[in-house]
C-alpha cells in the first residue's frame, strides 16, 4: 500500500505554482459549464447525508446536537483533505505530467471568478431592461437574503456585495490555500465554506448544530479575507476608482458587520466606488438590521455592477501573481538549504 511521506508531498506540489496559474487561466476563459459535474455538489451531498445520520444518532438537545455538528466537521475535515490527495498522489505516481494536468484541473474548479462575473452580469442585464421582477430572480440566484420587495437599488447593491464578498470566499480564498497546500489544502477549505454556507445559520435548525462549522469558516477566512480587502484597494487604484476612499472606508467600517470577515472586501467595495452598500436586509420573511458600510457620495447605480467585477478580475490576477511569486519564491530558497 502506497504511503504518503513529506518527500512525496514536496515533489507533488512541485507544480503547485503552475497549476495555480493555469488554472487560474481556464477559469478565466470556461468559468463553470454546467454539464461539468462540480466537486461542490459531491461535498454538498457529504454534508447533507452525515447531518442526517448524527442528527438520528445524538441526543435532540442543544449539548448533542453541538456534538453532531463538531463529529461532522471533523469527519469533513478528514474527507476533503484525504481523499484529493490521495487522488492527486496516484496521478503523480503514474506521470508527473498526468499529475500537473489534474492538479491545474482541480484547481480551475475550485475558483469562481468568471461565473460570480457571469452571474451578476446577468442581474445587470435584467436592471438594463428595467424587469424589476426578472431583476429580483436573477439576484436571488447569488444571494440569500429575500429579494421578491427589493427596489432597482436593493437589486443593485445585493448584486454588488456579493460580488465583494465573493471576491474573497470564490477566489482569493481559494488561490490562497492553494498556494499553501495544494489542492488537498484547497479542497479542505471549500469543504469548510461550502459546510458554513448549508449548515451556518443563526436560526432553530442550525444554531446548535452549525455553530462548530461557522467558526472554523470564520477562522480558515480570516487572513483571506484581509489580504483580499488590500487587494482591491490596490485593484482600485490600478482601474482609475477611488483607491483614497476605498482605504479610508475600509479602516472605518471593516468591522461593521456579525462576521468578522465580510465586511473586509465590502467596506473596500463601497469606498472604491463611492457608495453606501449594507444596511437593514430580509432573510426568510425576517429583518435583520445592520449596519451600513461607506459613504452615500453619489446614488448606486446599475453601472456598480460591472464596476465590481473590474475590480474582482484584477483582485484576482494580483493574487495569483502574488500567491504564486511568494510560493516560487519560498521554493527557490528551500532549494538552496
Amino acid at each position: 500500500m502506497c504511503s504518503l511521506s513529506r518527500k512525496d508531498y514536496g515533489q507533488m506540489f512541485k507544480w503547485t505554482p503552475l497549476a495555480l496559474i493555469l488554472g487560474f487561466v481556464i477559469d478565466l476563459l470556461l468559468g463553470d459549464p454546467r454539464w461539468l459535474y462540480h466537486p461542490v455538489r459531491v461535498i454538498g451531498k457529504e454534508i447533507s447525508f452525515l447531518e442526517k445520520k448524527l442528527r438520528g444518532i445524538f441526543p435532540k438537545t442543544p449539548q448533542g446536537e453541538r456534538q453532531a455538528g463538531l463529529l461532522m466537521v471533523i469527519l469533513l475535515c478528514i474527507l476533503g483533505f484525504v481523499i484529493p490527495a490521495g487522488i492527486l498522489f496516484l496521478a503523480y505516481k503514474i506521470h508527473t505530467l498526468l499529475g500537473i494536468l489534474l492538479e491545474t484541473f482541480m484547481c480551475y474548479q475550485m475558483l469562481a471568478a468568471r461565473s460570480l462575473k457571469e452571474e451578476s452580469m446577468k442581474v445587470y442585464r435584467e436592471l438594463k431592461k428595467g424587469d424589476l421582477e426578472s431583476s429580483r430572480h436573477a439576484v436571488s440566484m447569488i444571494v440569500g437574503r429575500d429579494t421578491q420587495n427589493l427596489t432597482f437599488e436593493g437589486v443593485t447593491k445585493a448584486a454588488v456585495e456579493t460580488v465583494a464578498e465573493n471576491t474573497s470566499d470564490g477566489e482569493i480564498a481559494p488561490l490562497f490555500y492553494m498556494a499553501l497546500g495544494g489542492p488537498p489544502l484547497l479542497y479542505l477549505y471549500k469543504t469548510v465554506n461550502t459546510m458554513d454556507s448549508m449548515v451556518g445559520y443563526k436560526n432553530d435548525r442550525y444554531l446548535n448544530f452549525g455553530r462548530y462549522g461557522a467558526k472554523l469558516d470564520d477562522a480558515v477566512n480570516y487572513i483571506p479575507a484581509r489580504i483580499s480587502a488590500l487587494l482591491m484597494i490596490g485593484a482600485a487604484q490600478i482601474t482609475g476608482m477611488d483607491g483614497k476612499n476605498a482605504w479610508k472606508i475600509f479602516k472605518r467600517d471593516r468591522y461593521n458587520h456579525a462576521s468578522p470577515n465580510s465586511a473586509q472586501t465590502e467596506s473596500a467595495m463601497a469606498g472604491a466606488l463611492d457608495i453606501q452598500l449594507a444596511g437593514n436586509a430580509y432573510y426568510f420573511g425576517k429583518l435583520y438590521e445592520k449596519p451600513t458600510l461607506g459613504d452615500a457620495k453619489r446614488p448606486v447605480e446599475f453601472e456598480d455592477i460591472p464596476k465590481a467585477n473590474r475590480l474582482l478580475y484584477v483582485s484576482a490576477v494580483l493574487a495569483t501573481v502574488l500567491f504564486a511569486g511568494i510560493r516560487l519564491a519560498i521554493m527557490g530558497i528551500l532549494s538552496l538549504i
